[in-house]
């Protein structure tokens, strides 16, 4: 949900002073509030996922984080919080240019990004996202469907993020940006769930 910005565009600044008990992301200056607290299976396909990856990355350059993190896709380094208009909350991040982390979060495009979808996202993850991801040049963009038990892997490729690969439950996803990760879905999307 959009809320107007009393002065018009709000901007990374607006953010650092939100009141801490709301979420939210910022598009092109608009401050859209994150639905309430995922679901139980939304954090435990979530977890599977961070756990396998950061299970991979242990001892390695690259880092794994949960949401919530902050990505400022758009921002530059000589870039002040007054000047950023765009602020996105992926469920997942990958950041493997360690010199794009900073206090607040991830400045410019990380490698990867999940989402994790959900009935008042689904339509935000495929479109606007994907489009901001792919403006951002982001290298990887899972879009995962808990409904159908399902992974969708778009790669960037001549600028654009296209899809690469879509995955069942019972498949092993590669992780192209990460060589040599796997994900087993079978645990991310376990028979009981």
């Amino acid at each position: 949900m959009a809320l107007p910005a009393e002065k018009g565009r709000c901007t990374f600044a607006d953010v650092l002073a939100w009141n801490d008990s709301e979420r939210v992301e910022l598009i092109g200056g608009e401050i859209f509030l994150m639905a309430p607290a995922p679901s139980r299976a939304h954090q435990e396909i979530s977890g599977e996922i961070f756990r396998q990856i950061a299970n991979y990355l242990e001892g390695k350059r690259c880092r794994v984080y949960h949401a919530p993190f902050d990505v400022r896709l758009f921002e530059r380094e000589e870039d002040r919080p007054e000047d950023v208009d765009t602020v996105v909350e992926p469920d997942l991040t990958v950041v493997c240019d360690l010199s794009k982390l900073d206090h607040y979060g991830c400045r410019g495009a990380p490698d990867m990004v999940i989402e994790i979808l959900s009935p008042s996202t689904r339509r935000h993850d495929r479109l606007v996202k994907l489009g901001l991801y792919q403006r951002a040049q982001v290298r990887e963009y899972w879009i995962v469907d808990p409904e159908n038990k399902a992974v969708q892997v778009l790669t960037l490729t001549n600028g654009l993020l296209l899809p690469h690969e879509d995955y069942g439950r019972e498949d092993v996803a590669k992780v192209n940006v990460l060589d040599g990760c796997f994900i087993e879905l079978n645990k991310v999307f376990p028979e009981c769930q």
